[in-house]
């Protein structure tokens, strides 16, 4: 049986991509969340994800006492271990786009990722609105993610990036989450396909959990003191 550790899931977005790419292929696991509390290494989070992974960070998965870590890590192994489930496009091309874009997601976007934490449960157009006026790199990010989407969903015809849900999909979930709970400014086609991924029953799930938790944690949120 495969076990995913995880941290928070309203703060977590390198969690939510492992979490949603199983629950949307239909994967069976088991999940385990580690509270953040603190990432020094004396911290609880830090003490017991180290059992788990040499990295100390979520999420990792575990698959019959061998831990693979790392998001796209897991989604390699994933796709390889479940190649029913095509979880990467089936055309070469293409997936080697999708292998591309991830990719990007995983080493870029710094600005955002910074100035935007993921958090679901907030509704946050002031914040985003400040940040929007202040960081053009942040705005730098949003429009290349918006010419990929686009990109992609018109050689794809939707509904999704690659036609089918794929990890690339996965990937982005937790962007999707930041535009909209932001309110940062997208075109209409961008917003739609933001609906249609919210929409998709393994995000939902773990939005309902994220919404669920009700648990603040100061660090995660530089621009409230309170819940």
């Amino acid at each position: 049986m495969l076990t995913l550790y995880i941290g928070n899931k309203n703060y977590s977005s390198w969690s939510m991509r492992a979490g949603v790419l199983l629950r949307q292929a239909g994967i069976p696991f088991d999940e385990v969340k580690v509270r953040f509390d603190a990432f020094d290494g004396d911290s609880h989070f830090k003490q017991a994800i180290l059992k788990v992974t040499p990295a100390g960070r979520v999420p990792a998965l575990v698959d019959d006492g061998f831990g693979v870590w790392d998001t796209l890590a897991i989604a390699e192994y994933l796709a390889e271990k479940f190649p029913d489930k095509n979880l990467w496009p089936r055309d070469t091309r293409a997936r080697a786009r999708a292998r591309s874009v991830c990719a990007e997601m995983h080493a870029g976007f710094s600005a955002l990722r910074s100035h935007c934490p993921m958090n679901i449960e907030a509704s946050l157009p002031q914040a985003g609105a400040i940040v929007w006026r202040d960081r053009p790199e942040v705005r730098a990010d949003v429009q290349r993610i918006v010419a990929m989407w686009s990109e992609l969903l018109e050689q794809s015809r939707g509904p999704l990036l690659f036609g089918d849900f794929t990890i690339a999909d996965a990937y982005y979930a937790p962007v999707c989450m930041r535009i909209k709970n932001y309110a940062l400014p997208v075109p209409g086609h961008i917003t739609d396909y933001i609906r249609r991924v919210c929409a998709l029953p393994g995000v939902k799930a773990w939005v309902d959990e994220a919404l669920a938790e009700k648990d603040f944690i100061d660090f995660e949120e530089p621009y409230r003191t309170a819940r």
